[in-house]
């Protein structure tokens, strides 16, 4: 049967804890559709069969495509049965690799709801990460920089700030500094072993249009010096002489988004991706 382009698809999540996995999931399968809409519902928290059976009930109305990550076998095997009488496509996120690492250690899963935002240790230190990456944003105390496991540079609008939360979220502590030409440079980047280092840089046409934009969102005159393309080539010729005097990582974040930005850094440096919330087994930093 033909799709007709005027229908809108619909996901279902259905999750026992915040439902954030299969909603990930669902929103990047959309990305690759941006021609056709879609709704996506959420029903989290579910617990109990009455419960799932409503949410069940309200994905048939929409004929959904349910995304669920259920974690108690009674609540999977109740979706399973009730998606394959009423004919609706379900998607179980979480059995297949639980039982495949299941079968290659012996060892029985937790079964537990909302185990990966338990308020574990690793929790608290994402926490501090976070509160770090404030504490530390656009160069406010360079001290950091000898305590950060990240430290990011770049001009105006090279998404230093953004990075520094996202991968503060990994749990990461990261401290950033805005480049400025012939501004000081503090001491202890030079103190600091360049391999945690990462310059940030774009392309000067990019970078233009991002600055007006950026003027006009305040309602003034986009055509300042801030935005002036010669001026922008400076600041980055200014960065990159840095960079390359201090041998770090660079980075040119044009075509990037924030989270294709992050996964070059943590590659880049060789830093493992702590976001989890189980058992930490890194050590301390």
């Amino acid at each position: 049967m033909a799709f007709d382009s005027t229908e809108i698809v619909t996901f279902f999540v259905i999750s026992d804890s915040a439902g954030e996995t299969a909603t990930k999931l669902a929103q990047a399968t959309m990305a690759q559709y941006p021609t056709v809409e879609f709704n996506l519902f959420r029903r989290t928290f579910v617990t109990d069969q009455d419960t799932l059976e409503q949410a069940l009930q309200d994905a048939l109305a929409e004929k959904a495509l349910v995304l669920h990550t259920l974690i108690n076998q009674e609540l999977i095997d109740y979706t399973r049965s009730f998606c394959e009488e009423n004919n609706l496509f379900s998607f179980d996120v979480m059995t297949p690799p639980i039982e495949e690492i299941q079968r290659l250690t012996g060892i029985q899963p937790t079964r537990q709801p909302g185990a990966l935002h338990l308020l574990n240790e690793n929790y608290f230190k994402r926490i501090k990460a976070m509160e770090f990456a404030v504490k530390y944003d656009d160069g406010k105390d360079p001290r950091g920089f000898l305590e950060a496991d990240v430290v990011l540079l770049g001009v105006s609008r090279t998404s230093k700030t953004p990075l520094s939360l996202f991968l503060a979220n990994k749990n990461l502590k990261v401290a950033n500094l805005p480049l400025i030409p012939q501004a000081h440079i503090p001491k202890q980047l030079w103190e600091i072993d360049p391999k945690k280092i990462v310059g940030l840089t774009n392309n000067p046409d990019i970078l233009n249009n991002i600055r007006k934009e950026r003027m006009r969102s305040y309602g003034l005159n986009p055509d300042t010096a801030y935005s002036d393309i010669e001026k922008i080539r400076a600041e980055l010729d200014f960065a990159n002489d840095l960079y390359e005097k201090l041998g770090c990582v660079v980075i040119n974040v044009a075509s990037l988004s924030i989270e294709e930005t992050a996964s070059l850094i943590l590659n880049a440096l060789d830093l493992e991706d702590h976001s989890y919330y189980g058992t930490d087994t890194s050590g301390e930093k």
